[in-house]
């Protein structure tokens, strides 16, 4: 609107200012100011007009986000303090995964080799002053490793090319206590060199741990020993092919010297995006966590939408594009029970996206000891981990540890045999597929049928989150089940809180089995039950729900 001398609030002001001024005249003695009185009036009405015209600075009254469309898809999200409690609860189901993040989770089981100077002297942990020459692994046979670990269902493994005694098994540049000074190849071999090889040649992604402790190391617990660690991380990152993912544990301990290093963790980082991109840094690291046991055991409610609890500075910076998360990144001590709740997100500054990695042994030691061949887990026990690791959102990383000989024991293979075979006859044969599917609400063009039609891409989105969001199918026939399988589309986020699965009994629902968090993929057991009408009723959700699968099966194995 363009304003004038003539505008009514103009001429409105201009008329008090103007009042008040010439009540001065009444009350000011005569002289100077009672002269220039009619001068003032003038002179105010001008300076009045001039601030009417000129544009002034605006100031948003809020900076809470007005709409869910507004917020888009994010690794990691800032909460403001002027943020309603709805628009924190769609941040948070806005934190996505990275594209490396999403590939590690696909690949749900992975191997750990531990292997290295303990496997002979039947130690779990080395004090770094053990002889090079005892390592000598006479039929070593990493293509063995890899050809079982690919028929069991493994799709990497992850090999430990440094353990915390500082014996290293590829001949590094930069210390002689490596294959170098063993007996094996006349000091000519390269573990890590084979190791990739055979990954490559069965199609299993390849990942290694670098322990930061070096208990063999003279300049450890010096900032010499930052630049000793990220010469042999270069060494790996640059010699071996692709790497999938790079596991550092947090363990601190003291060197020869009787030091505790302080970790360059950034440096570290640094390193291995600039060199592997698409490697997933895992566990002390930004990309993966650990699950916070060693027992196989995910929690019943596994986020990996988590509070970013970081200093309050850092956070502006990160916030404002001034830095980066691998720049102010240091490993977090992730062991209570609730990670991600809803009271933990709203109360957060930051959210990002934070998935649990499983990992445990298939024996009681880390490493090969011959006296445990009588303990190693069988197929079943294995089965019921899978259950409650990859079934509870989250990636198992396995330990087989090879042998003395550079071999995989026949024990742990036979194991190994049994835990493929449960899976493939649990979950051959999916009880829901061909079912009639409705539900209460659908988004267009994202039709609840691909919740069980299983093509690549397609899924679920409900419409809104008009609680509850109800699934119900009508199977094909009566069916005996005591398994719901259920994905999200976690390129959209993880936003199920609540779930339950009801079955129809001709006159009302009854509740057959229950959860809360989903994820990439949740897997929740009940007694077995035969069935043909059934219903998924999502009690809660941060927004409105996306579903990518639903299954049912009959698993073979005893609960």
């Amino acid at each position: 609107m363009k304003l004038s001398p003539g505008h009514q609030p103009f001429c409105f002001l201009c008329r008090l200012v103007k009042s008040k001024l010439r009540s001065l005249h009444d009350i000011l003695p005569s002289g100077f100011l009672k002269e220039k009185i009619s001068d003032l009036v003038n002179l105010a009405s001008i300076v009045l007009f001039l601030l009417w015209i000129s544009p002034q600075p605006s100031f948003p009254m809020s900076q809470k986000t007005k709409a869910g469309e507004e917020i888009s898809f994010k690794n990691i999200h800032f909460l403001e303090p002027a943020d309603s409690r709805q628009i924190r609860l769609l941040k948070a189901s806005r934190v996505i995964p990275s594209r490396q993040q999403l590939n590690w989770q696909k690949r749900e089981l992975a191997a750990f080799i531990h292997f290295g100077m303990n496997t002979f002297t039947d130690k779990e942990l080395g004090e770094g002053t053990e002889d090079p020459a005892l390592f000598n692994p006479v039929a070593f046979d990493p293509g063995q490793w890899a050809r079982v670990l690919k028929e069991a269902g493994f799709k990497m493994i992850i090999i430990t090319a440094k353990h915390h005694d500082g014996f290293c098994l590829w001949p590094t540049e930069v210390t002689d206590y490596s294959v170098k000074k063993s007996l094996w190849k006349q000091g000519g071999g390269d573990v890590i060199k084979e190791v990739a090889a055979a990954c490559r040649e069965e199609g299993l992604a390849f990942g290694f741990y670098l322990s930061p402790w070096d208990r063999h190391e003279k300049t450890y617990g010096t900032p010499a020993y930052n630049e000793f660690f990220c010469t042999q991380l270069k060494e790996l990152l640059t010699n071996y092919g692709p790497v999938a993912e790079v596991w550092f544990d947090g363990y601190c301990g003291e060197g020869p010297g009787r030091w505790k290093q302080e970790y360059d963790w950034s440096s570290y980082y640094e390193l291995i995006r600039r060199l592997q991109p698409e490697a997933a840094i895992a566990i002390s690291g930004p990309d993966v966590r650990w699950v916070g046991n060693e027992s196989g055991l995910a929690r019943e409610t596994e986020w990996s939408v988590l509070p970013l609890s970081l200093p309050k500075e850092d956070l502006t910076r990160l916030s404002r594009g001034k830095t980066s998360l691998d720049r102010i990144f240091q490993p977090l001590n992730l062991m209570g029970e609730d990670l991600g709740s809803r009271e933990k997100i709203l109360s957060a500054r930051a959210l990002f996206w934070y998935p649990a990695e499983v990992d445990v042994s298939i024996r009681p030691g880390w490493f090969y000891h011959q006296s445990q061949d009588n303990q190693v887990k069988t197929g079943d026990e294995l089965f019921k981990i899978y259950l409650k690791s990859v079934g509870r959102n989250s990636v198992l990383l396995l330990n087989v540890p090879p042998n003395r000989k550079g071999l995989l024991a026949d024990e742990d293979i036979h194991a190994l045999q049994g835990f493929k075979r449960l899976i493939d006859t649990s979950f051959k044969k999916d009880l829901a597929a061909g079912a009639r599917v409705r539900s209460s609400s659908t988004a267009a063009g994202q039709p609840v049928d691909s919740i069980i039609d299983n093509y690549s891409g397609k899924y679920w989105l409900a419409a809104n989150n008009k609680k509850p969001a109800v699934i119900e199918l009508k199977l094909k026939e009566k069916s005996t089940f005591n398994c719901l399988e259920l994905q999200e589309e976690i390129t959209l986020g993880q936003r199920i809180e609540a779930f339950k699965l009801e079955n129809w009994d001709g006159k009302s629902w009854r509740k057959i089995g229950n959860g809360t968090t989903v994820g990439y993929r949740r897997l929740i057991t009940f007694p077995e039950i035969s069935a043909s009408r059934l219903r998924l009723v999502i009690t809660s959700s941060r927004s409105a729900p996306a579903l990518k699968k639903l299954g049912l099966y009959k698993l073979a194995a005893s609960l």
